[in-house]
């Protein structure tokens, strides 16, 4: 099992790491031509990351071992120039199975969280999720700062789980 993760991973990462150099290629510096791209990049690490972690699972039955790999397979992953592209995980419930970032918000009902403008943000994303995936605008706190900034999400479900799984950009 190791060997298949580390190579799913690996592939993962390159995909990633192709689009990125892809999209960085086909970009000015217009700040509208920078988020278009940014946008790009969250959805397909997203999708990407998505099919990896549902045929990961696939073999596995045990609750515990499903959180583990998805939190395994999440923690060290970083993109944009500024680092502060991570992925996180969510049930449909809005618990939170994983997140990269803020390690205190693991195994936390969410349902009831709204960011600095009200919006119930995790509702939000897991609507957007169980309707095959999709962007949703809110505040979060960026990694390496204390306020929450304006972020577009993207998520998507993980299929064969009740799990779904996102990232964004931060557009402050």
């Amino acid at each position: 099992m190791k060997p298949v993760f580390e190579n799913l991973i690996k592939i993962s990462i390159i995909t990633l790491i192709l689009l990125i150099v892809s999209c960085s290629e086909n970009s000015t510096s217009n700040d509208d031509n920078t988020l278009e791209w940014n946008k790009k990049i969250a959805k397909y690490a997203v999708h990407n990351h998505a099919m990896v972690l549902s045929e990961l699972i696939k073999p596995l039955s045990n609750p515990q071992e499903i959180i583990l790999l998805i939190r395994k397979s999440i923690d060290s992953v970083r993109f944009y120039e500024d680092k502060s592209g991570y992925f996180y995980v969510y049930d449909f419930n809005c618990v939170n199975i994983a997140h990269a970032t803020q390690k205190d918000k693991e195994g936390q009902n969410l349902y009831d969280y709204q960011d600095t403008k009200g919006k119930f943000v995790v509702r939000e994303l897991a609507e957007a999720a169980s309707n095959g995936g999709g962007y949703v605008e809110f505040y979060w706190q960026k990694p390496g700062e204390t306020l929450q900034s304006k972020k577009l999400g993207y998520v998507e479900p993980i299929r064969g789980t009740n799990y779904f799984i996102g990232s964004g950009v931060y557009l402050e």
